[in-house]
C-alpha cells in the first residue's frame, strides 16, 4: 500500500491529525444532547444544539494554527470539522422556519413538549396539575380538529401540514413514554392522569389523521401517499455549499440533463447491436423480460458477487481484505419494504428484492422485471464490491472518526464510480443486453439529477417525478412509486439522489487528474480514497493533490466540462 508521501513528498502521510480527539468529542456530545433533548420539535432542543455548536465554533477558530504544521491529515480535519458545523447551524435554522409555519395548526404543542421534558429532567411531577394541564390540551385539540373541518382554507396546507401531523405523530410517540413512565409507581398519577392521557392519547390520533386527509389530501389508511418538503432555491444553495460543489441548481440540473442525453445515445447503439434499430426502448422491454425462475434469484446474486470479487482481483483495481470477501450476508426484502426500495439495498449486507407469493400478479411481474439479470448485474457491482460494502469495510477501520461527514458525493458517487469504470474497461465482458442494463441504471442517475432539484426547487410534483421515470427512463410504474417515495419522504438530505451521478462524476475526473502524470497505481488510488474515509470529494482532491488548504477555504473545482 502507498504513503501519503507518493502523493504528496513533504508530507507524512502515517502522522495522525491532532483533530481527530476534538472530533470525536464533538461527535459523542452532539449525539448525547440529540438523544438526551429527543423532541423534534423542542424549542430547548434547539437551543442547546445552537449553544453547544456556537461554543465549539468560536473554539476552532483558536486552532487555526494548525495551518503553520506541514500535517495536511489536520488541514483537512480541521475543515472537515467546520464545515459540518456550520452545515449543522443551517440545518437548525432551516428546521426552525419551516416549524414557525406549522404553529398554527399545533396550539397545544408547547404543553406537550414540556410535560415530556420535565419526565426527561426528572421534575418534580405533580398529578393534578399534568391532569388539568391534559384537559386543557384536549379542548385545544377539539377546537383545532373544528377548525380544521369548517375552515381548511384558512390553515397551513400541503407540505406544511403533513410536517405538523409528523410533529404531532412524534409527539403522541413521547408522550406515551412519559406515561409508561409513571403509570403503576405513583398512584396518584394514575388517579389524575389516566383517564385525561387516554383522551389526548386518542385525540392526538385523530387530529393527525384529519390533517393528513383535509389539508393534505392523503386518505385514512393510504400509506403510501408521497408528499415531501420542497427547500426551495435557497435551500438548494446552502446544501450545495455546505457538499462543496461550486454550482448552482440550474447547472446542475444541466449536468444531469446532458448527461441524459449521452445515455440515450449509448441506449441507442446498444439497439442497433441487438438488431433492434435506433429502439432502445423496445431493447430494454426484452432486458427486463429476462429474468431468472422464481426461488433463482439468490443464486443469480451470488454468483454476482463472486464475478465482481474475481475481476477486481485479477486486475489489481482495488485490495480488497480477506474478511471484506468472507462475511457479506445476504438477505430478502419485505413486500413492504419494497414499495420503497424496489430494487437491491447494499452495504454491509446485499438485501435482495424479488417478489414473494403474497404479491398479486401484476407486482410479481413488474418486481421480476425490475430486477433482472442485466439490471442485477450492475447493481451488485455497486452495492457489495468494489461498491458499498467495500466502502464500509474499509471505512470501519481507517480514520473511522471521519464517518461523521458522511456525503452521497462521496458514499454513493463511489459505487456509481465503479460502474463508469466497468463500462470503460473492455476487459469487463458486455454483452448489448449488459449494456442496456449498465446504462438503464446510469440514465436512471441522471433522471435523479433531474426530478429531485426540481422538485426542491417547486417545478415538479411527486406524480410528474414517476412520470418522468416511466416515460423517459422505461422504469415499471411501482418501481419508479418506490424510488419517488424514497427520493422525497425526508429520510434523505434533498441533494442525496443528485448526489450519486454528481459524485461519481466527481471521482471519475479526479481520477484522471491523479493517475495523468503516473505517479500512483490506480489500486493505490482507490485505496487511498477509501482509507481516508467520507469528506466532500473537493477536499478530498485537494489532499491527494497536494494543493494548499487555509482555514478560509472555499471550493472551486469545477470538475464537470461544459457546464
Amino acid at each position: 500500500m502507498v504513503t501519503l508521501t507518493v502523493v504528496a513528498p513533504s508530507v507524512n502521510g502515517s502522522e495522525p491529525s491532532v483533530l481527530r480527539s476534538l472530533i470525536e468529542r464533538i461527535t459523542a456530545d452532539l449525539k448525547d444532547i440529540e438523544s438526551f433533548f429527543s423532541i423534534k420539535l423542542s424549542s430547548r432542543r434547539k437551543k442547546k444544539i445552537y449553544e453547544f455548536l456556537e461554543s465549539e465554533l468560536n473554539s476552532l477558530k483558536g486552532l487555526s494554527w494548525v495551518f503553520k504544521s506541514p500535517n495536511t491529515q489536520s488541514h483537512v480535519d480541521y475543515l472537515l470539522i467546520k464545515n459540518y458545523m456550520e452545515r449543522r447551524f443551517q440545518q437548525l435554522e432551516l428546521d426552525s422556519s419551516l416549524d414557525e409555519k406549522t404553529t398554527p395548526l399545533l396550539p397545544f404543542a408547547s404543553t406537550l413538549v414540556d410535560i415530556c421534558e420535565a419526565r426527561i429532567l426528572v421534575l418534580p411531577m405533580h398529578s393534578q396539575t399534568v391532569a388539568q394541564k391534559l384537559f386543557e390540551v384536549q379542548l385545544q385539540i377539539a377546537d383545532m380538529i373544528e377548525k380544521v373541518k369548517i375552515s381548511a382554507d384558512k390553515l397551513p396546507v400541503g407540505t406544511v401540514a403533513f410536517r405538523a401531523a409528523s410533529h404531532i405523530d412524534n409527539l403522541r410517540e413521547h408522550l406515551k413514554e412519559w406515561y409508561t413512565f409513571y403509570e403503576g409507581y405513583d398512584p396518584l398519577f394514575d388517579w389524575w392522569a389516566s383517564n385525561p392521557y387516554k383522551v389526548v392519547d386518542k385525540n392526538l390520533a385523530t387530529i393527525s389523521e384529519v390533517i393528513r386527509e383535509e389539508l393534505v389530501g392523503i386518505k385514512p389508511g393510504n400509506n403510501d401517499a408521497i408528499v415531501g418538503q420542497p427547500i426551495g432555491r435557497d435551500g438548494l444553495l446552502a446544501d450545495l455549499q455546505a457538499e462543496m460543489i461550486p454550482y448552482t441548481p440550474e447547472e446542475i440540473i444541466s449536468i444531469g440533463e446532458k448527461e441524459f442525453g449521452w445515455c440515450i445515445s449509448e441506449l441507442k447503439t446498444a439497439a442497433n447491436a441487438m438488431k433492434l434499430g435506433n429502439d432502445w426502448r423496445q431493447a430494454l422491454e426484452e432486458v427486463k423480460n429476462d429474468y431468472v425462475e422464481p426461488g433463482k434469484q439468490t443464486q443469480l446474486v451470488q454468483d454476482l458477487i463472486l464475478e465482481a470479487i474475481t475481476f477486481v482481483e485479477k486486475h489489481k483495481l482495488v485490495t480488497v481484505p480477506p474478511i471484506a470477501k468472507q462475511t457479506w450476508q445476504m438477505f430478502m426484502m419485505s413486500p413492504q419494504r419494497q414499495k420503497v426500495n424496489p430494487f437491491f439495498l447494499g452495504g454491509e449486507s446485499i438485501i435482495v428484492s424479488y417478489p414473494t407469493d403474497a404479491m398479486d400478479h401484476e407486482s410479481k411481474m413488474m418486481s421480476m422485471r425490475g430486477n433482472n439479470i442485466h439490471f442485477s448485474r450492475a447493481t451488485v457491482f455497486h452495492e457489495m464490491i468494489p461498491g458499498h460494502h467495500l466502502q464500509m469495510h474499509i471505512n470501519a477501520r481507517s480514520n473511522s472518526y471521519r464517518r461523521i461527514f458522511d456525503t452521497p458525493f462521496s458514499v454513493e458517487g463511489w459505487a456509481l464510480y465503479w460502474e463508469f469504470l466497468l463500462w470503460d474497461d473492455e476487459r469487463f465482458v458486455k454483452t448489448p443486453k449488459n449494456r442496456i442494463g449498465m446504462l438503464f441504471w446510469r440514465l436512471h442517475r441522471c433522471a435523479r439529477i433531474i426530478f429531485s432539484v426540481r422538485f426542491h426547487l417547486g417545478q415538479m410534483s411527486p406524480q410528474e417525478c414517476i412520470d418522468l421515470l416511466v416515460n423517459e427512463v422505461g422504469h415499471e410504474r411501482a418501481t419508479a412509486e418506490g424510488e419517488v417515495r424514497r427520493s422525497l419522504s425526508g429520510e434523505y438530505s434533498p441533494l442525496y439522489q443528485a448526489g450519486y451521478m454528481l459524485g461519481a462524476l466527481q471521482i471519475y475526473a479526479l481520477r484522471k487528474e491523479v493517475l495523468r502524470d503516473g505517479v500512483i497505481s490506480e489500486m493505490e488510488f482507490h485505496d487511498l480514497f477509501l482509507q481516508q474515509n467520507r469528506m466532500p470529494n473537493e477536499i478530498m482532491r485537494a489532499w491527494l493533490l497536494n494543493k494548499e488548504l487555509s482555514a478560509d477555504y472555499k471550493p472551486t473545482w469545477r470538475f464537470y466540462s461544459g457546464i
